[in-house]
C-alpha cells in the first residue's frame, strides 16, 4: 500500500480486486483477508498526494454479515 498510486475509490479495488467499496457516501472500503475469513472495514479520505485509511473495524466474516443485515457497515466508525 505504500507505494500505491490512487486517485479515486475504484483505484483501491485495482490493487485488492476483492475489494468493496460501500455506497452511500460511508467512503468506506471492505477488504477480504484471510482467504474472506475475515473482514476490515476502513474508511478512506484522499488527500493532495496521498491516501489516509482508517480502520474502523476488523472481524469475522460471519460477524461482517450479521452487520450487513442490519445496515450497520455504513454507520460503525471505532476509529
Amino acid at each position: 500500500m505504500k507505494y500505491a498510486d490512487w486517485a479515486i475509490p475504484e483505484d483501491i479495488q485495482s490493487s485488492f480486486p476483492s475489494t468493496d467499496l460501500l455506497g452511500k457516501g460511508s467512503h468506506k472500503v471492505v477488504f477480504d483477508i484471510g482467504g474472506n475469513k475475515y473482514r476490515l472495514i476502513a474508511k478512506y479520505a484522499f488527500g493532495d498526494v496521498q491516501v489516509h485509511l482508517f480502520i474502523c473495524r476488523i472481524g469475522t466474516h460471519a460477524e461482517y454479515d450479521r452487520l450487513y443485515k442490519t445496515g450497520e457497515q455504513y454507520r460503525i466508525s471505532n476509529y
